[in-house]
């Protein structure tokens, strides 16, 4: 299914409302809080194509700085001053020590220009050098930013699961990743170049979202899609 296709399910992109908040869905898998002129990201994972190196699995190690890149275009087309990664920014605790001089240059660039907050992640648990602001979590606004999906709290934006739908009409099907949420938990697709995604209706996912109030987003080529949930299949 083409872009155009996707189009006519949404002619006119609708902001993400989320616990009495507004929200910009971002092609990139970036969530823009443009009340506070934050730019939110999950699951970058810089350096995972260097993490597999280092174990024998020889890959083309240009995953960080494609991210960069798009990073890098989020923050001039949104105008942030606020970057806010929910967890996984590095694949390895140890990631931000194997980025080459030239990423860490354009890193670097990015945490002087923008104030930067990096949460926590299964992968990168403890705290590094980058610049910033390091925590396990975070609190603004009546809202709660975390890695991981947490059952029962309301206000909760998380990455963590990498999730994607997969769509089928008029016999066709799409997959792609999207931003997908309950009005309690909302949980950002993966934004690092190398990180795959899950559907939604895995086992994974499961228990997380209460199905009636479900609304899911997904990333086209050049906008997002809100789709209707009564569309999504397995697979």
């Amino acid at each position: 299914m083409n872009t155009a296709a996707l189009a006519a399910l949404e002619p006119d992109l609708t902001v993400l409302r989320f616990a009495g908040h507004n929200f910009e869905p971002l092609p990139s898998g970036a969530l823009y809080w443009r009340a506070r002129e934050t730019l939110l990201v999950a699951d970058l994972h810089f350096e995972k194509m260097a993490s597999f190196a280092r174990r024998g699995q020889m890959l083309p190690p240009y995953d960080t700085a494609m991210t960069l890149k798009r990073l890098e275009s989020d923050l001039r087309r949104t105008g942030a001053r606020e970057l806010l990664s929910l967890g996984d920014s590095f694949h390895r605790p140890d990631s931000a020590s194997l980025l080459t001089p030239g990423d860490r240059m354009r890193l670097d660039a990015i945490t002087e220009a923008v104030s930067c907050i990096w949460l926590s992640g299964n992968h990168d648990p403890v705290p590094h050098d980058i610049g910033g602001t390091c925590l396990p979590e975070l609190e603004m606004d009546g809202l709660l930013f975390s890695h991981e999906p947490k059952k029962g709290r309301t206000g909760l934006i998380a990455g963590h699961l990498h999730p994607a739908a997969r769509l089928a009409i008029n016999g066709r099907a799409t997959r792609k990743p999207c931003f997908v949420h309950d009005n309690r938990l909302l949980i950002l697709p993966a934004y690092g170049s190398s990180t795959g995604a899950l559907n939604i209706l895995s086992p994974a996912f499961v228990g997380l979202f209460h199905w009636p109030a479900l609304e899911v987003v997904m990333l086209g080529r050049d906008r997002t899609y809100p789709v209707p949930v009564k569309r999504l299949v397995g697979g």
